[in-house]
């Protein structure tokens, strides 16, 4: 088994703090950890016009922190 990590993108042209804040919480849910975002700005506004998210897991086959055996 590989203990390559596997990554997951997700983009928004919506970047409000309340979208930005439901993607995070949705992906970490689904056991993902945010490794980063990139803003894209259009020239003629300082406001970004989209948003890339990124996240890592470990992949498939290797358990994630907290995951496999638990204590009783």
């Amino acid at each position: 088994m590989s203990d390559s990590p596997e990554y997951k993108f997700v983009e928004t042209s919506v970047v409000t703090d309340e979208v930005l804040e439901r993607i995070v919480n949705e992906w970490v849910g689904k056991g993902w950890h945010l490794d980063g975002i990139h803003f894209v700005t259009a020239p003629s506004s300082r406001r970004p016009v989209m948003a890339f998210l990124s996240f890592i897991r470990s992949s498939p086959g290797t358990p994630a922190a907290g995951e496999g055996s638990h204590a009783a």
